[in-house]
């Protein structure tokens, strides 16, 4: 088993508690029927064949949309985010972020904005 695909499984098996709030939402095609994988590794070659690759928290292929939860480690980690959202970004997929709080506060409305984005790019 290759070092990432390990990561991946180390990461599922240790979620945060939004996280496990969050998925038990998404799982099962409970969102717009739409399937979420989560703890997905995303890979992009560039260049001379160098591979880069970000592990998006939840993602839904479909759509190319990557759902990231933000605990308090993602405050000392702000340019990294930006970076990484950018370079998401210019690979086409789109990224939604929110913070653990959000999730375990108000869920109902993170479910809504998953499922606005979901539905605003099937219509489009």
């Amino acid at each position: 088993m290759n070092r990432i695909t390990e990561l991946c499984r180390k990461l599922r098996s240790n979620q945060t508690p939004a996280e496990k709030i969050l998925w038990e939402e998404i799982r099962k095609r409970n969102i717009g029927g739409q399937k979420f994988l989560r703890q997905f590794p995303i890979f992009i070659i560039q260049g001379l064949n160098k591979k880069t690759w970000y592990i998006a928290d939840f993602y839904c292929a479909k759509h190319k949309l990557v759902i990231e939860v933000d605990g308090p480690i993602h405050l000392l980690k702000k340019e990294y985010d930006n970076n990484r959202d950018l370079a998401m970004k210019e690979w086409g997929f789109f990224v939604l972020r929110f913070t653990n709080n959000e999730v375990l506060d108000d869920l109902h409305s993170v479910i809504i904005k998953i499922d606005e984005h979901l539905t605003n790019t099937v219509a489009k």
